[in-house]
């Protein structure tokens, strides 16, 4: 209210100052006639009523036509008026004065309050971005007041949720707010403000159902504006709640899913050998020829393979819970690919492997032995899927800034659909699960130890002509430099 007289205050001061300014000019300066000096008091008139208002312009509108009458109409210096047409003449400037204040005033408000809207849309579009960064119900309920404490300024905010009979609460006084007046809103579906305390306590409404409700204290908003806030919340609660029961949803999922693919790869891949070592202890036990030797054997190799496939499933369990750790060093290519076949000699008796390796290939950033486990992957993933006669074929190569290393094989290949599920825990072929002993876990494995290295890892295949693994790692940048 002071800063309300005070403006009005300043608003006339500055109108008495202008229009002895005209006076002043016209009297004493400049001699012009009588229609120049009245729309000089006109302008004036009507850029005060754009500043200040139309009290201000009235006030300057009676003053300018009293001064006009004694200063520029004959008689001069009086407020008497000769002659009967200057008295249409003063009326008419003083109706074309005031008219032209009110025009004016009103063009000025209507401005302003296209100013506050826009301001609060502008608010209200900041408000929903921040809500739609939040995907946990919990987060959301305690951020909402956060929110429109900062978005509209106000002195606090406090949200009511009637499921949970909870208030969450943000802001200076955000206590005194009156809690019965936000059970009452949200009871009884009805927007409560309380002008003289600037609070407003809104329903928080889904379409026609009410789910909660808001209380703000310290924020000018418009009653559209208030409605439009209550039915954002109502929206980003009902979403964070879709968000998180989706979550659930596909947590539920892929736990069946794995269960499932556990259980096959358990039904197919631990029943093979425990019931050769089980066919093979029991031959011990019924008989002592000289078979004992090959039984042994049998039994020793399949414990083997028991082993290595508990170590894989330990092995998924830790990179997925980031408990590896890597000595990522300048590596040499070459000293990975031979270290990979080495590994993989046994395995490999027999079959031709061609390796392809450019000239003056730079050291690749990376840890040689988990870069070398994710190769070996690769290289038992292609000796199994193809055929003992073919070649597999190994390829490293510079690429912009990495270092990219294939696989290739002649196998059978992986359709289209496949290729987008190859790299996820258990996944076996369609066409090969029963076929070819493993339990899925080798893919993935080596995606995730070539992803920890900042590499990238994929797969290119055509059905009938086999299929091609590829993973890059960065070159050193030390190495990059200097080059």
């Amino acid at each position: 209210m002071q800063r309300f007289l005070g403006g009005r205050v300043a608003g006339a001061g500055v109108s008495l100052i202008a229009v002895t300014a005209i006076i002043l000019l016209y009297r004493h300066v400049l001699h012009v006639n009588q229609t120049t000096v009245a729309l000089s008091f006109l302008l004036v008139i009507l850029a005060v009523s754009a500043v200040w208002g139309m009290a201000v312009s009235v006030l300057m509108s009676v003053v300018a036509v009293l001064a006009f009458n004694y200063f520029f109409l004959p008689p001069m210096g009086t407020f008497t008026i000769a002659d009967p047409q200057n008295w249409v003449a003063l009326f008419a400037f003083l109706i074309t004065s005031i008219t032209g204040s009110q025009l004016s005033s009103r063009i000025r408000k209507e401005a302003d309050e296209a100013h506050r809207r826009r301001r609060e849309v502008e608010r209200l579009y900041h408000f929903s971005r921040q809500l739609l960064g939040e995907g946990n119900v919990i987060q959301l309920m305690n951020a909402i007041p956060d929110y429109i404490v900062e978005s509209f300024e106000a002195g606090a905010v406090e949200l009511f949720l009637p499921q949970k009979d909870k208030f969450y609460r943000s802001g200076f006084g955000a206590a005194l707010l009156d809690e019965e007046k936000m059970k009452t809103a949200f009871s009884n579906d009805e927007l409560i403000p309380d002008a003289e305390r600037s609070e407003y306590f809104i329903p928080v409404r889904l379409g026609v159902r009410p789910i909660g409700s808001l209380g703000i204290s310290g924020a000018q908003l418009s009653r559209q504006s208030v409605e439009a806030l209550g039915t954002l919340v109502a929206i980003a609660i009902e979403r964070a709640r879709a968000v998180e029961q989706l979550g659930q949803t596909e947590a539920e999922r892929q736990g069946e899913r794995l269960k499932s693919a556990l259980l096959d790869s358990i039904t197919h891949d631990f029943r093979t050998p425990l019931t050769s070592m089980k066919a093979a202890v029991t031959s011990l036990l019924t008989s002592a020829d000289s078979n004992s030797a090959e039984l042994l054997t049998i039994i020793n190799e399949e414990c083997d393979r028991l082993n290595h496939l508990v170590e894989e499933a330990a092995e998924m369990a830790k990179l997925e819970a980031g408990e590896i750790t890597l000595d990522l060093t300048p590596t040499s290519v070459e000293e990975i690919v031979e270290a990979a076949l080495e590994h993989c000699k046994g395995a490999l008796a027999g079959r031709q492997v061609d390796v392809r390796m450019s000239r003056g290939l730079p050291h690749v950033r990376a840890d040689l032995e988990r870069t070398k486990e994710a190769l070996v992957q690769l290289i038992d993933n292609a000796n199994l899927y193809s055929p003992k006669d073919q070649p597999i074929t190994i390829t490293v190569e510079l690429t912009g800034d990495s270092v990219t290393t294939s696989v290739a094989d002649r196998g059978a290949g992986i359709d289209g659909f496949e290729q987008t599920m190859i790299f996820d825990k258990f996944y076996r072929g369609k066409d090969q699960r029963y076929l070819v002993r493993g339990t899925g876990m080798g893919l993935p494995i080596a995606k995730a130890l070539i992803t920890a290295q900042g590499g990238s890892i994929s797969v290119t295949s055509q059905l009938g002509h086999g299929s091609v693994f590829s993973f890059t790692l960065p070159v050193d940048r030390s190495q990059k430099e200097t080059r």
